[in-house]
């Protein structure tokens, strides 16, 4: 059964860092791609919005315009393990963060990488607060 845990979320100052993870178990980083996404408060799961995902086997980056040159997806294949580098936070990054999983190769997807509709298993999510 493929699992998937997020941890690593806390409240931090707009202009700090901070890192979370997305361990996984129950499948291998060749077969499944691994997605983040972020959820704002009062917004359901359709409004997660995409962040950053990685193809399977770790191949090939990707990273939303919102967040792009702030946040860093990379992998840990050894652990088994996601992070998300985020960088120079800004009081609108304050969302719940969900790590994501999905079978498909995401390198030819185009604009579907950025659904969840594309990915097949989530994680509880982690939470981030970024104050003014």
């Amino acid at each position: 059964e493929v699992q998937l845990q997020a941890s690593g979320g806390g409240l931090v100052q707009a202009g700090g860092s901070l890192r979370i993870s997305c361990a996984g178990s129950g499948f291998t980083f060749d077969d499944y791609a691994i997605g983040w996404f972020r959820q704002v408060s009062g917004k359901g799961r359709e409004g997660r919005e995409g962040v950053a995902c990685v193809s399977r086997g770790g191949g090939r980056t990707y990273h939303a315009d919102s967040v792009k040159g702030r946040f860093t997806i990379s992998t840990d294949n050894a652990k088994n393990t996601v992070f998300l580098q985020m960088d120079n936070l800004k009081p609108e990054d304050t969302a719940v963060y969900y790590c994501a999983a999905s079978s498909m190769n995401i390198e030819t997807l185009g604009s579907l990488r950025w659904t969840p509709w594309s990915y097949d298993y989530w994680g509880q999510g982690t939470h981030v607060t970024v104050s003014s």
